[in-house]
């Protein structure tokens, strides 16, 4: 890994080695949720500077993690927003053929864990930063880095607020998630919640005496996939989703020490990812209503200790940008296309709209089909085809 490339203004056709220099550096940063990103944007921040330009850095409280906001033009004007994140999914347990932190090239593909999610899209961006300083922007990009988005779109959310105190607000913003560079317009919110459920130990020769949590949590899991059964039989449906209704599942379930012992406790996590923009917190919270209404006073009938416990996971909203807005045009434009669809995937695309106002869209390189898998990889021509969707932003924003 070099200690950060130094960024001459060069032609475009060197572009392809300056991104293939930057992803390398930035796949080789084990940047997994559960790390400090520190040494990452160190490594921007000095790439950036070598290029005169500087950049606002947004620590989080812990200390050990930061966001860049960086603007490229006239900071008094509003701009439109490149945005993407630095933190990547573990490789643990993974059958990966090469170390997943060192970039290998075969065939017109880039291995590396982010290669597609979402370093490959963050490179482009920095190796086309030369260029936005060669333009002469009359209206300002902002590139807009984050961190955790892997664990809730926890990062942007302090950026975010960060911008909301600026004097300008940014027109739009483009949140390069791997789309394979098609126009999305809505995914869907979620909200994760855990249910832990309070019993009372018994030995199993006198299981009557006990509160079985573990049976308690089942009557939770039977009535989320009643309730799953209904979203799915809904009319309301989108048909640009491949997936065109909400969903509600329970995903993990641990409870239980022993064969002879009744289980005092069980926890149960579920989620839903919902359409409308407050459907996935509107399903959850109905779920939580009924628990408490319907299982915890018979818990509570048998023992006044026994109950349940519910926390949330994890929440973020949907986005659902109007197809005529101007963001969207633009980012047609610039993509050189004129569909666009929405995807079940959730990003921080809807916290742009919900917490800063900012339309956006999500559009960038790769497939999602790569992403958190064993040998990750996006194809050099989808990197190329995003430097050129940036490339078209460039001269958009320098008419002004």
């Amino acid at each position: 890994m070099s200690s950060a490339p130094q960024a001459n203004r060069t032609m475009p056709s060197q572009r392809p080695d300056r991104i293939r220099t930057l992803l390398a550096d930035l796949v080789a940063f084990d940047t997994v949720s559960d790390r400090s990103n520190l040494p990452l944007i160190d490594y921007i921040e000095r790439y950036l500077a070598s290029l005169g330009v500087s950049a606002q850095r947004i620590v989080d409280d812990t200390g050990q993690k930061a966001s860049l906001w960086v603007t490229v033009g006239p900071a008094d004007k509003p701009g439109l927003v490149l945005s993407g994140h630095t933190d990547v999914v573990p490789v643990a347990g993974q059958d990966w053929t090469h170390n997943p932190f060192e970039l290998v090239e075969r065939d017109g593909r880039l291995y590396g864990r982010g290669t597609t999610d979402m370093k490959g899209f963050v490179a482009v961006c920095l190796a086309m930063v030369p260029e936005m300083l060669d333009a002469s922007l009359a209206t300002p990009i902002n590139l807009a880095i984050s961190y955790d988005e892997e664990v809730g779109c926890v990062g942007v959310r302090p950026m975010l607020r960060e911008v909301g105190r600026k004097p300008v607000k940014p027109l739009g913003a483009f949140i390069g998630e791997p789309t394979q560079m098609q126009v999305i317009i809505g995914h869907k919110g979620k909200h994760g919640v855990r249910a832990t459920f309070r019993g009372l130990a018994r030995h199993s020769s006198i299981a009557p005496d006990g509160v079985n949590a573990i049976e308690y949590a089942a009557e939770l899991i039977v009535e989320i996939r009643r309730r799953a059964v209904l979203l799915a039989a809904k009319r309301e449906r989108d048909s640009l989703y491949d997936v065109p209704h909400s969903t509600l599942l329970t995903s993990i379930v641990h409870g239980g020490a022993a064969l002879n012992i009744v289980p005092d406790t069980c926890a149960v996590e579920f989620e839903c990812r919902g359409i409308d923009i407050s459907e996935s917190r509107e399903v959850t919270d109905a779920i939580i209503g009924w628990a408490k209404a319907e299982i915890e006073p018979r818990m509570r009938a048998r023992h006044s200790e026994c109950g349940i416990d519910f926390e949330e996971i994890l929440d973020y909203p949907a986005l659902d940008t109007a197809a005529d807005n101007p963001v969207v045009t633009l980012a047609k434009q610039l993509a050189g296309r004129n569909d666009h669809a929405k995807v079940a995937f959730g990003t921080e695309a809807g916290l742009f709209d919900s917490m800063a106002g900012v339309p956006s869209v999500v559009i960038g390189p790769g497939s999602i089909a790569q992403a958190h898998t064993p040998d990750e990889f996006v194809e050099m021509s989808q990197l190329m085809a995003c430097a050129g969707f940036v490339e078209r932003l460039i001269a958009h924003c320098a008419k002004g």
